[in-house]
């Protein structure tokens, strides 16, 4: 069985869950973009990308969830904290990461039950989605600070950086 893709679709995974964690330090979760805190727009980004990576129809919404939480569309009275987020944020890694492990390159084009996209289709739509977002949040904390929060790109650092959190 094949590995060539499911292992570069892994090595950027890993690269975006960096860039997530990068994202959430330097962010001020309080910042108001398009009428709402940085925080609720954190939290529409980790829980489509809990969400929809795997698979959208079969999937349990986090024990702190209440409805709407996740819409940008919605005040939320419920208010998560950098440490909700950070511990949402382990969660999801060390599942998608356990499911991208269990893939070989020709489940990719699979499509997984109740879905009508392949799963190689439901990941590239997250990075997608992740990436718009963090472009979104990362630019709230350039115009507050000045300064770029650091991207990590295709070399990746495997989560052993010591590199700082700003360009």
């Amino acid at each position: 069985m094949s590995h060539a893709l499911v292992d570069a679709i892994k090595r950027n995974t890993e690269n975006l869950f960096e860039n997530a964690g990068i994202m959430l330090q330097t962010c001020d979760l309080e910042c108001i973009l398009c009428d709402l805190p940085v925080w609720k727009h954190v939290y529409h980004q980790f829980y489509s990308l809990d969400q929809w990576f795997i698979n959208p129809h079969r999937y349990t919404e986090p024990a702190f969830h209440v409805p709407g939480l996740n819409s940008l569309n919605e005040v939320s009275e419920k208010i998560l904290s950098r440490e909700d987020l950070q511990i949402y944020l382990e969660t999801i890694r060390v599942k998608i990461m356990g499911y991208v492990d269990s893939l070989t390159d020709e489940m990719l084009s699979e499509v997984p039950g109740d879905c009508r996209d392949s799963r190689l289709s439901l990941i590239l739509s997250q990075f997608r989605h992740f990436y718009a977002h963090l472009g979104n949040i990362n630019a709230t904390t350039i115009m507050a600070t000045n300064k770029w929060p650091r991207v990590v790109g295709v070399g990746g650092t495997s989560g052993k950086s010591t590199e700082g959190l700003f360009e």
